[in-house]
């Protein structure tokens, strides 16, 4: 790794810091295994880290993240599955009480799927084909602000798809058993990175709205 001096310098950081400060927990963490309370589904984007945003400890958050914070529908067949074996991983076997779909203004994603970029083609790559996820939630987004300004546009589209993404997860058996009795909720977030605002969605509204 002596051609990553930045990370073996954030390293050394860490080591001089951070662990010192919290060296009993990262050896509990380590004997006692983890129990985080929440699950967090966020974007793969590197200015928007959900430990740093929620100032979370070690331990305390099971995330996972992915282009533009997407959730696909249960699908038991088929190919390899990164985020539903997460979901699975986390509902069953950690059993987490909460699952938060956090999305952030300025998504790349999102943007370029809103320029076309992502369109169809005879042999769509990866990136493509996890990008059809948003089919959905553009028709949403377009009824919404159509006629808007594309800044207004995206926004709208980066509601909608924390909105269809916490409907995605309903469809997994294992979710509905739990969402039924009580065991766990579902909930959303919106980051806006240039100002650190952050809005919750309201889960009787529908409605995104400041965290106060």
């Amino acid at each position: 790794m002596r051609d990553v001096p930045e990370l073996i310098e954030g390293y050394r950081r860490f080591l001089d810091t951070r662990y010192p400060q919290e060296a009993a927990l990262y050896r509990a963490l380590a004997e006692d295994g983890q129990e985080p309370k929440t699950m967090i589904i966020a974007c793969c984007d590197s200015r928007a880290d959900p430990a740093a945003i929620f100032n979370a400890r070690p331990g305390e958050l099971f995330i996972v993240r992915n282009v533009a914070n997407l959730v696909p529908p249960h699908e038991p067949h088929g190919d390899y599955h990164g985020t539903s074996a997460a979901l699975e991983f986390a509902v069953e076997s950690l059993e987490v009480e909460t699952i938060l779909v956090m999305g952030h203004a300025r998504c790349g994603g999102i943007s370029a799927f809103l320029d076309g970029l992502y369109e169809p083609t005879e042999e769509p790559g990866f990136i493509a084909r996890w990008m059809s996820l948003l089919n959905p939630a553009r028709t949403d987004a377009l009824r919404e602000a159509g006629g808007e300004s594309t800044e207004r546009q995206q926004e709208a589209l980066e509601h909608a798809a924390i909105r269809h993404s916490i409907e995605n997860l309903q469809t997994f058996p294992c979710i509905k058993e739990r969402l039924a009795d009580g065991r766990l909720r579902l909930r959303g977030a919106y980051f806006d990175i240039a100002d650190g605002r952050l809005l919750a969605l309201d889960p009787d509204t529908d409605r995104f709205a400041p965290v106060t």
